[in-house]
């Protein structure tokens, strides 16, 4: 996957647009939680946008996608925590909740699609 199509591809589109999303609002979390919490959740979304750039450079890349779905594992419990300890506002959780259930989506796709080759 050259670098044209990996950017017109719907999972990075998403990814892309939801860790900007995640950064604006990152940014607005008390000092005490910035080095906390949103350090991990930017570091999650990072990881998971280079996991993903690596399977599609990897010839195994089944392996590759299953440490993505991990790391977008990870990525879920880090917003479900920012919403309870209230750093998350109901309709900024249900927003990012539906970004990251569209990603899953579309990431359990790209797995059909290997285990099928």
């Amino acid at each position: 996957m050259d670098e044209t199509t990996r950017a017109q591809s719907p999972i990075f589109t998403k990814t892309f647009d939801l860790i900007v999303w995640l950064m604006d609002r990152t940014e607005k979390f008390p000092k005490v939680e910035r080095f906390r919490l949103a350090r991990r959740i930017e570091d999650t979304a990072f990881t998971f946008h280079e996991t993903l750039i690596r399977a599609t450079r990897t010839r195994q890349p089944r392996t590759v996608l299953l440490q993505a779905d991990l790391e977008l594992d990870k990525l879920r419990f880090y917003i479900r925590m920012a919403h309870a300890r209230k750093r998350l506002t109901p309709q900024q959780y249900h927003f990012a909740a539906d970004a990251l259930v569209e990603i899953g989506r579309l990431l359990g796709g790209w797995l059909k699609t290997i285990s099928l080759t």
